[in-house]
């Protein structure tokens, strides 16, 4: 390899933020931030938005609330109406 040009491989700290999960794993990301892991040692730290511990095709739990969304969607635009009769739509002569 040619030296010089190549980023830095070391051990970083990556935070799934909404699951709360740590991840430790080597890494050329570039970050200031720091962090200090369980294993009492300061690692570069970098926070994530998702991850496979929170992603829902990894966990399988955000398809069932999905699906809910949509159908809750649904019958709030199409929902059971009241008031229609049988008669509606047929015009007066």
């Amino acid at each position: 390899m040619k030296p010089g040009i190549h980023p830095t491989y070391r051990p970083v700290l990556f935070h799934d933020t909404t699951a709360d999960v740590y991840f430790l794993i080597g890494s050329t990301v570039a970050t200031s931030r720091t962090q200090v892991h369980s294993d009492g040692n300061t690692y570069p730290y970098v926070a994530l938005d998702i991850s496979s511990a929170s992603h829902p095709f990894y966990t399988g739990q955000s398809r069932q609330a999905k699906a809910e969304g949509r159908v809750a969607r649904f019958n709030q635009r199409y929902g059971r109406r009241t008031g229609v009769t049988g008669d509606a739509g047929k015009g007066e002569q």
